[in-house]
Formats: structure tokens, sequence, C-alpha cells
């Protein structure tokens, strides 16, 4: 697959991933190489990219503990405080091995250490290889509120090594879809329509479709990196979904949801949205409820659950003036952003979602 040009970056696929890193380490003599991984990364993909990774330069691993809870200042601290006890200093560099959560604090950790490193995302989630590491957003949640804590500064380069796949389970791959199917929601019809019959997609196929899903964020992201415009598209299904996911982790009651289980249903309720503010024809709605909920299991909702998810939207980054702000659909493939909805359509959205 061909290298994929974003604004002051490049996105390299499989082999050509590990020659470009081999250059990299040899032209321009970093200091030292630190690889954060989590626990997971650390026992399933790094001793594969090690075996890959061609340089004299010291490689020191710095391992994290995994899950969404753990992406928070208190980690960084650690971090920050592992990287100068082995020597750090501004002619490191970071590569970040692993999904969402390790490219996400990562990255802040470098752009931060010692006022910006250089740093290298090699996603080794479905959901990190097509969102979390494309882009240049870089942070790390408050509380359970997500992401609260960042910086937009974009990686040295991103590595994506299709392999890396192997080592998920069927949940994961799920979740990391959510995100593939909103690119095709909110740019491509012609996308989304490719994903109507999962079970005929081969190894191959799921390549390309990778390749596509990144070419779509990073053209959108190219044209608005600071996301005062166009790039709000890409929070299509995140203003509820990021409320339903941070209530789901802070509730000992429920079961936490994978990040692309929470965007899936917030995808078909901002759908909703979007048809009863007239935007979207039924026709179309009921297909993305359909198809979405064909993938992703229906989960439950009282009247006390709504609420609480309600009052988590104000934290959403998109607001402005206290204001929650929506990113709607006219079509599937187009877009409108900036839209104001009331409770009570909030309200009616989950309950049409449970029927």
């Amino acid at each position: 697959m061909q290298t994929i040009k974003a604004n002051h970056y490049e996105i390299f696929f499989n082999e050509n991933c590990y020659q470009y890193l081999a250059e990299l380490l040899t032209t321009d003599r970093y200091s030292k190489v630190f690889v954060i991984v989590d626990e997971n990364t650390s026992q399933y993909c790094l001793p594969a990219f090690l075996s890959q990774l061609v340089t004299e330069i010291t490689i020191e691993i710095i391992e994290l503990e995994a899950g969404e809870q753990h992406k928070n200042i208190a980690t960084c601290l650690e971090v920050w405080q592992a990287m100068t006890d082995l020597g750090g200093d501004r002619k490191s560099i970071v590569l970040n091995l692993g999904g969402g959560v390790v490219t996400d604090l990562g990255s802040f950790v470098a752009c931060t250490f010692k006022r910006g490193i250089d740093f290298i995302n090699i996603p080794t989630t479905l959901l990190s290889m097509v969102d979390a590491s494309v882009g240049g957003k870089n942070g790390v949640d408050l509380g359970n509120l997500k992401n609260q804590i960042g910086i937009i500064r974009e990686p040295k380069a991103v590595l994506i090594d299709t392999a890396f796949l192997s080592s998920l389970s069927s949940r994961e791959m799920r979740s990391g879809l959510a995100e593939m199917l909103k690119h095709g929601i909110i740019a491509d019809k012609t996308y989304w329509n490719k994903f109507k019959n999962l079970k005929d997609l081969s190894t191959e196929d799921l390549d390309t479709l990778i390749y596509q899903s990144v070419e779509i964020k990073n053209s959108i992201v190219s044209e608005d990196l600071t996301e005062n415009g166009i790039r709000k598209a890409l929070n299509f299904g995140h203003t509820l979904g990021h409320a339903i996911e941070s209530y789901f982790l802070e509730n000992e009651n429920k079961e936490n949801l994978l990040h692309g289980e929470a965007i899936a249903i917030g995808m078909i309720l901002e759908a909703y949205l979007s048809t009863v503010k007239g935007f979207l024809i039924n026709e179309e709605y009921q297909e993305i409820k359909y198809h979405l909920n064909d993938i992703y299991e229906i989960v439950d909702f009282d009247e006390k659950d709504i609420q609480n998810i309600i009052d988590l939207m104000i934290y959403d980054k998109k607001n402005e003036f206290g204001k929650v702000q929506f990113v709607l659909l006219e079509s599937i493939g187009k877009i409108k952003i900036n839209q104001f909805c009331d409770n009570d359509l909030i309200y009616n959205a989950f309950e049409d979602y449970q029927k």
C-alpha cells in the first residue's frame, strides 16, 4: 500500500513501516529510543516489533497498565519520571506501540517532555489504526471525562502494520470497526456500502478498507487540523457516545463499554436526531440503525441513565458558551456541524434506539 501524506508527516503501511523506521533512526541520530507499551502490547506485540527494529541506539521500554482508567495525568507523571530517570533528553524519541490509550497518552507525554520531543505512533488495534493514532490529537482524560486535557501536535510518522490485528479479540475488532463505519456515514456513502456484507470480507479486503478509512480521516484533518470547522464532522456519534462511555466507566453497576460500542450507540442516536430535525430522510436513518444494531448489542438505558448522560454532555469539547453542539447528518456521506437539540429530543432518541 502506498504511503499517505498528511500535513507534516507520512503514514506508512506494513513492510514500509520498518524500512522508514530503520532509515530514520540511522539518519537523525536520536540519543535514546523510548518504546511505550501497555501490559497487552508488551506481551503480544513488542517481541515482533523489536525483532524488526534495527538500530544501535539504546532502547528503553516503558510499560503502562492497560485500560482507559489509566489514561490520566497520574500515569503521565509516572512516564515523565521514568524517562527522566532513564536519561531522556531533547534528542530522545518516543515510539507509542499500542491502542488508543497508549498512542493518546504517549503522544501527550512526548509533546510535553522537555517542551516537546519527536514521537511516532505505531497502532496495534483497529480503533487506533483508523482513528486515535492519526490526526495529531494527543491527550488524557480528566477523571472519567474523555480527552479533556491535551494538545494538537502531529507525530513524526504513523506506522500501520495490520499484522498486529491478529492479537485482537472479535470484540476489540468490532470496536474499531465503528470508527470505520463512521467515516463512511459522514463522508463517503460508497465506502459505507462496502460494509453491508461483513461476512464476505477477506483479510485483504480489510487491509484495503483500513487504508481507505485512514485516507478519509486524513483528508478531513488536513483541511482543518485545529478543528475549527469541517474536522468537527469526525465527532459524529461522539457527543452522546463519549457521554455514554464516560457514564459506564464511572458507574460501578454498569459493565464498561469499549469506545466503539459507545460510539455505535451515539451514531444511532444522532442519526435519529438528524431525522427529527428534518435533515436526514427516515429511510437512511433506518438503514444506519439496522446495520449498526446488526453488529453491536443493544444496551438498556433507564430514565436515570439518560439524564446522567445528558448531564455529562456539557463537557463535550465541541461545546461553546455552555451549549451542547452536535454533528448531524443531511444524508449518508454529508454532515451538518454546530447543531443544537433539546433534551426532549434526546430522550426520544433513546426511546427509539431501544425499540
